[in-house]
């Protein structure tokens, strides 16, 4: 009997123990699961940036910038653009979707519709403006088709996790923000402050309100656009203001830029100078105070891009002192942005990622300056020069409706039955230009004599429901718009070769010189948060990721 007590004694000791221990393990492994992700990603995009643009500055990019992330973090030093055109807003759908235009729908920065017959904006919409008496806000990310990895995180977590997107151009937070996001934010010329739409919410937080109410922009515009190190220094750069230079923010080219001074337009202007990545910054800590984010047991998203490299870009070159300067205010900015991070979400607490969403092309006058052939074209020259063909030889008035992301939208005047022959036709009349290098039927691309590179490229950008009938190819150097200024959107390495780097918890030191793409960046994000990829994604997980 004694026995059997002291048998029965130890059993329920024995039970006791195990479902403590049980539970302990069971407790642990739930802690464990809270903290398996950083309390904060920030998913930095440089509107703009060049891949060489990491190292042609360098020598006097600070410790805490640039180089914080390529010597602390993991690089990619051969990340390549999958798809056409390379623009900002097929750009930041592809990062934070991991897909491509044919799937994801953002086939440009603006498309042809044929239903309304006019140019569509990419994330029109027909909500109100939150913040702003203008239809500036009247955007959504509802015309993107597929979820994000800022969607998955909040799924993932039960839509307990907060993402918020910032950027000067609207495009540049939506997108990345995605469809599920608490809030996205971008600048609004009118007022000279961020905005947002219904689509998120009626009414601004105070946080915004009392960050708008600083009214930065103007304090910026005060201090002037010098040179951030004596000009003749700049010996990375061209000279000063050469006439193949846009004239903004001051309609003047050369430094010292008099922002004090402008009244016409200023908010507009002010997007043309490197104080539009200070604001950005700014109101990205202003973010993550106001919304506490990377301070709650799930994961918080930040997507910051920097608009204001763009536009610089755009009126400039790569190759001018305003794009120099630009790139060294940055890498001071971004490395006081880091301390920051450390301070106010923890050292070892956040995860870092910045890329491009695509690079630009040097203006064609200054390769031309220098012996390589380059040069500027009208689209309009194309419509009609081709309209005039398809009147003269098929009896079709208007038969190209429209010209854009290097591709012809037919219109309502050609039959079906003239289709073919008319494609055919508009195919042999575009290679008598002689700075159009390919021409293809987008029905058949199978049927061309295009690079496994330039082919994989069009298939993934090609969206049956969205795109044209014909796609063309300018020969390299070779680009569409005005003599002053570049543009991008080409299959050439000068757009599609982009930076990524990778910093912080969970990334290991190192760097690849494989062949890495855009799509794969989402990819890897899932893979390092332990949530599923985007609905759309196509990418494959990069090894930065510690073991």
């Amino acid at each position: 009997m004694c026995l059997y007590y002291i048998t029965m004694k130890y059993s329920l000791l024995l039970i006791f123990f195990l479902t403590i221990f049980l539970f302990t393990g069971f407790s642990q492994s739930q802690n464990e699961s809270t903290i398996s992700r950083p309390k904060l990603v920030v998913g930095i995009v440089v509107d703009q940036m060049r891949w060489d643009f990491l190292y042609r500055y360098q020598d006097r990019y600070s410790a805490g910038g640039f180089k914080r992330l390529i010597k602390g973090g993991f690089t990619c030093e051969n990340t390549m653009i999958p798809y056409l055109p390379t623009y900002t807003a097929p750009g930041h759908t592809c990062i934070y979707t991991g897909s491509v235009p044919a799937i994801h729908g953002i086939i440009g920065n603006y498309w042809y519709s044929r239903s309304l017959k006019k140019s569509t904006y990419c994330t029109d919409d027909t909500v109100g403006t939150v913040g702003s008496t203008s239809d500036a806000g009247k955007m959504s990310p509802r015309n993107m088709w597929v979820t994000t990895i800022t969607d998955e995180l909040r799924l993932a977590t039960n839509f307990r996790s907060k993402v918020i997107g910032i950027a000067i151009k609207d495009r540049g937070a939506i997108l990345p923000a995605g469809h599920s996001a608490n809030a996205a934010y971008w600048f609004d010329n009118t007022n000279g402050a961020f905005i947002t739409s219904t689509y998120y919410m009626k009414s601004l937080p105070d946080w915004v309100n009392r960050f708008n109410e600083r009214k930065l922009p103007d304090q910026y515009m005060q201090q002037n656009w010098n040179t951030l190190y004596p000009i003749e220094t700049y010996i990375e750069s061209t000279t000063d203001g050469k006439n193949y230079e846009s004239k903004v923010p001051n309609e003047d080219n050369t430094f010292p830029h008099i922002t004090a001074e402008i009244t016409k337009d200023k908010n507009n202007s002010f997007r043309y100078t490197p104080y539009g990545n200070n604001l950005t910054i700014e109101m990205a800590k202003a973010a993550i105070e106001g919304e506490h984010l990377g301070s709650s047991k799930s994961t918080d998203f930040l997507t910051v891009s920097f608009s204001s490299p763009d536009y610089i870009g755009h009126a400039f070159g790569p190759n001018s002192i305003e794009a120099e300067d630009t790139y060294l205010r940055l890498d001071k900015d971004l490395s006081a942005f880091f301390i920051y991070l450390d301070k106010q979400v923890g050292k070892g607490n956040y995860t870092i990622f910045l890329t491009a969403d695509h690079g630009a092309a040097h203006v064609p006058d200054f390769l031309k300056e220098n012996n390589i052939p380059a040069g500027n074209v009208r689209d309009s020259i194309i419509i009609a020069s081709l309209n005039a063909m398809a009147e003269d030889r098929f009896k079709i008035k208007g038969a190209v409706a429209y010209v854009i992301n290097d591709q012809l939208f037919f219109s309502k005047n050609v039959e079906t039955e003239q289709s073919e022959k008319l494609t055919k036709a508009i195919l042999e009349k575009l290679m008598e230009f002689p700075f159009i290098a390919n021409a293809i039927d987008l029905k058949n691309v199978s049927n061309t004599t295009l690079t496994a590179i330039q082919k994989d490229m069009l298939v993934n950008g090609y969206n049956q429901k969205l795109s044209g009938e014909v796609q063309f190819f300018y020969k390299p150097q070779y680009i569409d718009g005005s003599n002053k200024g570049t543009t991008h959107g080409s299959w050439n390495p000068y757009d599609a070769h982009i930076p990524l780097l990778w910093y912080g918890w969970g990334i290991k030191k190192g760097k690849t010189n494989r062949e890495t793409y855009m799509t794969d960046i989402a990819a890897t994000l899932a893979a390092l948060l332990h949530i599923q990829m985007p609905s759309g994604c196509i990418g494959k997980v990069i090894e930065v990721i510690k073991n």
